[in-house]
Formats: structure tokens, sequence, C-alpha cells
């Protein structure tokens, strides 16, 4: 799955031939169903005649429909997250444009960041205090980002700023991903213009951590 994974970061995406791969679960908290042009992934320990027998052969789209998500997250005893699309860019060295400060681990935006990732690191923009960005370690071991934009700055370029640091806090010319819901177009557009490419989209079925 890593392997997969880096090749899809260097714009080497499987083939739109309609098959569904099936993956044992990859480092991390989560197992995932991904897709890509016309190309499903199911990382989790499940066994592949239980995917094929839970999927719809006329349908190429039916590994991220509900009936085979709510039947996946029945078996591993966890919820299936939000559909979300998936970008990637690549760590760029220097310095963050944007003057960044270490982040209280106390704020809410963590808690929901270390439950899909590890080795998180959060920051807040010195001249914005609410404005977030952190990197971690999230499905498949991969590099990952996030940012949050307070109501009161939106609209000024700050998530596109925030999407680009964030290419600063991993290492150079590694990948760094990003999970975007299909609906929050300013998100999206925030990213896009950061410089970061769409290659699929995905649903993680998360692990409590471990306490």
């Amino acid at each position: 799955m890593q392997e997969l994974l880096a090749d899809v970061s260097a714009g080497r995406l499987p083939p739109a031939n309609g098959a569904v791969e099936v993956h044992a679960q990859p480092p991390g908290r989560s197992a995932g169903v991904v897709a890509f042009t016309g190309h499903h992934l199911v990382a989790a320990d499940v066994n592949a005649d239980w995917v094929r027998d839970h999927l719809d052969d006329a349908d190429i789209g039916a590994a991220m429909k509900p009936p085979f998500l709510n039947s996946l997250a029945e078996l591993l005893r966890r919820p299936a997250g939000a559909l979300d699309v998936v970008l990637v860019a690549t760590g760029t060295a220097g310095r963050p444009p944007l003057d960044l400060v270490p982040l209280d681990e106390e704020h809410p935006r963590l808690t929901r960041a270390h439950r899909y990732r590890s080795g998180v690191r959060a920051y807040a923009v010195a001249a914005i205090a609410p404005a977030v960005v952190l990197v971690g370690r999230g499905f498949a071991d991969r590099w990952e980002t996030a940012f949050e934009v307070p109501p009161a700055d939106r609209g000024r370029g700050l998530g596109r700023a925030l999407a680009d640091a964030a290419r600063y806090l991993v290492p150079p010319g590694e990948p760094i991903w990003a999970q975007v819901s299909p609906g929050n177009a300013a998100s999206l557009r925030a990213v896009l213009a950061a410089g970061y490419l769409p290659v699929g989209s995905e649903v993680l079925f998360a692990a409590e951590p471990v306490a």
C-alpha cells in the first residue's frame, strides 16, 4: 500500500481497469477504501472473497457506496469516516512563508488530529492565533496536513497560505497529503491554489487510539 501511494504521489496512478484490489491494513490507525479513476483499493484486514461477495460486479463504483462501506464498518467494528477528496503535493525546503508558533496541545483541532494521525505537530499563525496548520503521520504512515481558518479571516487567501506552509513542515521532496470534503469548496480551492493535485478519494475506518 505504501509503495502504491508513493507511485500515486509521483503521478503513476493505477490503471483505470475497473479492478478492486484488496490489501492488508497499512501501518497506522486506519483501514480504508481508496478510489482512483476506474480503480479501487480496500486496505483492511479482510478476506478478498468477502469483498467480492459484497460488491456489485455491474457497478464500478460499488466499493465507495453506502451498502459496501456499511458492511465493512460492521465487519471491522469501526465507524466509517467521511468521504474525502485526496490531494498530494511535495515538501519544500526553506522556511514557511507564515510566522508560525507551536500550538498548545489542548487545542480542539488536535483532538481530531490525534484520532487519525501520530507524530502530530501543530502551529498557530503568530499574528492570527486562531489560524492553525498541522502535519502528522496518517493513513499508511504518509505525511498529512490539515488547517483551520477563523471565520473573520476567510476570503483573504489565508487558507492557501496555510496549505502552502504545510509543505515546509515535512522533509523536502516527501509527499504531503490533504483530505478535503467535496462540499468544502473553500478548502478545496485553497489546497489547489497551494499546488496540491487531486488524485482520488477515500473513506477511512479509524481504530480508537490506545490510551
